[in-house]
Order: structure tokens, then sequence, then C-alpha cells
């Protein structure tokens, strides 16, 4: 499963998914690949969105855009989550000003029948060539991540049509028809569960899964509609490739997280890292979780507080990262100085 897969000259990043000793903790953002980004945004007015997604040759430079700016020590994929209802026969747009838009949301046991489990490899082969044309651009420099979301932050796209602040028509289905929404719930399970498995292969170290609305759920309905399905894909996953597990509001599960065999958890903002530490019980690689809209204060406050952050979850296992993705307004030179502060950290003593 692994021939595909070089060993990257900086690999401060793995091993801080194994929990070894470094020298200082390895630093990526998530959403890193575009959005704030100058050069992304001159291929953004040349191609729409899922242009991007699945053209191999777009995506991987759009990949390796911040890795030649500032040299973070991982690289992920440019994609988007809803490639895999894509592939499911599940139709999705996206729309300039309203994001992604379903124009046929699931929302009965007929819509569910329909709904495919694909051949990854088949429906998806443009993703396991754009992680081959971007391993070659890295060169084998920094390790490259592949991502999928959770089966129920899916799940509430295909229902909702949209997105949401409630994602209220989402619940409604799960609470209403429990056995429909199990049933799609299950079909975006092993359609995530192989087209990771087919990333790992193309050439991908590492898998993040981003559980984006975890948080929507109440502790017992998490463990039903997310958590149960999330574990799954661990399981599949954790003997072929490190898994990160990212559930944004999901800090009431992060005990059960730890004990998942993922090799890390994301964290996001509303925790401080020693609450985040506690509650995942203290011994697993955590990855976070600074403010997005922190990257909006000036480059000196930034890197002072990355380094408070750093002394706050101590510099191994852990991951340094943003609690969520990059936003679009943040000035590169912000971005830059919250790269810089990580890789210029060293232990006070």
């Amino acid at each position: 499963m692994t021939e595909n897969r070089v060993q990257p000259a900086n690999d401060l990043f793995l091993k801080a998914l194994r929990g070894e000793t470094v020298e200082r903790p390895p630093v990526w953002m998530m959403r890193q690949a575009g959005r704030y980004l100058p050069e992304f945004m001159e291929i953004k007015k040349k191609y729409d969105f899922f242009t991007r997604c699945q053209t191999p040759e777009l995506a991987s430079e759009i990949t390796v855009q911040p890795i030649r700016r500032y040299g973070m020590d991982a690289a992920i994929l440019f994609s988007d989550i809803l490639v895999v209802p894509q592939a499911m026969d599940i139709e999705v747009e996206m729309k300039p000003g309203i994001g992604p838009w379903l124009p046929n949301p699931v929302r009965s046991v007929a819509d569910v029948e329909k709904a495919v489990v694909p051949d990854a490899e088949d429906a998806l082969g443009y993703v396991m060539d754009a992680i081959r044309l971007t391993n070659e651009k890295l060169g084998g420099q920094v390790p490259l991540i592949g991502f999928a979301g959770s089966p129920w932050t899916i799940f509430c796209y295909c229902v909702q049509g949209q997105g949401s602040k409630s994602f209220d028509k989402a619940k409604a289905f799960c609470f209403s028809q429990p056995e429909a929404a199990h049933a799609l719930l299950e079909k975006i399970t092993q359609t995530t569960i192989d087209y990771l498995k087919a990333k790992v292969a193309a050439g991908v170290h590492a898998v993040q899964l981003f559980d984006s609305w975890g948080g929507m759920l109440s502790p017992a309905d998490y463990q039903e509609f997310s958590w149960q399905y999330l574990q799954r894909i661990v399981d599949a996953l954790k003997g072929l490739a490190p898994v990160i597990v990212f559930g944004k509001g999901c800090w009431f599960a992060l005990d059960t997280m730890a004990q998942s065999g993922a090799s890390a958890l994301g964290v996001d903002w509303t925790l401080t890292p020693q609450k985040a530490r506690e509650l995942s019980g203290g011994n697993i690689t955590l990855q976070g979780n600074f403010d997005p809209a922190r990257l909006l204060s000036p480059p000196d406050t930034i890197r002072r507080m990355v380094r408070e952050m750093i002394r706050g979850f101590g510099k191994d296992k852990y991951i340094v990262n943003l609690g969520h993705g990059i936003l679009p307004e943040v000035p590169v030179e912000h971005a830059g100085a919250f790269i810089d502060a990580v890789k210029t950290y060293r232990e006070e003593g």
C-alpha cells in the first residue's frame, strides 16, 4: 500500500505524529493551500472551484505554493471534502457568495438509495493523479497530507443542501428517519474508507479527518451519528498511515478520540492548551489551536502568542496549527509571522 511514499527530508511532522522528541514542533496551517495567497488568486481568476480540484496540474501547483513561500513542515493536498458526495452521484456545485450548493438534497429513503458507493480509485482518480504529481513537485522535501470530511459533516451538506448555522434539516432527518440517516452515513463511511486507502496508496504520508460540524450535536447524538463512523475510518486506516482527527467544537469527545488509535487530535481555539491536554489524557499528540482571526493581529503579537501557545502545549507530541482554516483576508506577512515564530522557536533554559 505504501510503495509510492518517499521518506521526506523534513520528517518533523511525522516524528510528532509518532510522539518522538523534537527540537521544535512542526507547523502547517489548515487551508494553507489557497484563499489568502496572491499566487492562488491568480489561478482562481482563471478556473472555477471544482476545475481546480479536478485538474491534477492545478491542484498540485496550489498545494506546493505555500511550501515555496513559507516552507511549512507539511503540505496538504488542495481538494475539497465534497468530492466524496460527487463521487457518490450526489450533485454538488460551488456557488459564488453562497458556497456549497446541492440542488437535489437527500431527504428521503429513495434519495438515500440513489446514492452509490463508487470505486474510489475510478471515480476520484484525478485526486490520486494530483497526489503523484504533488509528490514529484515537492521532491521529497516535506510530507503530504490527504484528507476527507467526517461522514457526519458530509451528511450535513447532503441533507441540508448548503452550508448552515444550525444544520436543522440534517439533524431533523437523523431524528425523524434514523434508519435512512444511518444508511446514508454507512455509504459515506465506506466511500471515505476506500477513498483514503487509495490516497495512501497514491503516496500521502498521513490523513486528516475533518469533523467540521460535529460540535452541532449533543454528546449522545455525536456518538450515534458521528463518532462511531469516524472510529471505523480510523480502524481501517491506522495500520496504513497516521490518522489525525479534527472535530470542531468536539471538546466533549476528546477523551473518546484519544482512545481511538488516531495518531493525533486537532483542537479548536475554544480550549486552553492545558485543558486540551487534560481532556485528551496527556499522552496523544495534539494539533492546533491558534484562532484564525488572530492572524489579523500585528505580526509581533502573532509571534508572541505563538510562542505562548507552544509553551502551553509543550514542544513534544504537538503540531502547531490553527484552530480552523485560514481566513482569506489574512495578510501574507501575518501568515509568515506565524510560521516563522514556530521555525525559530527554541525552548528556554
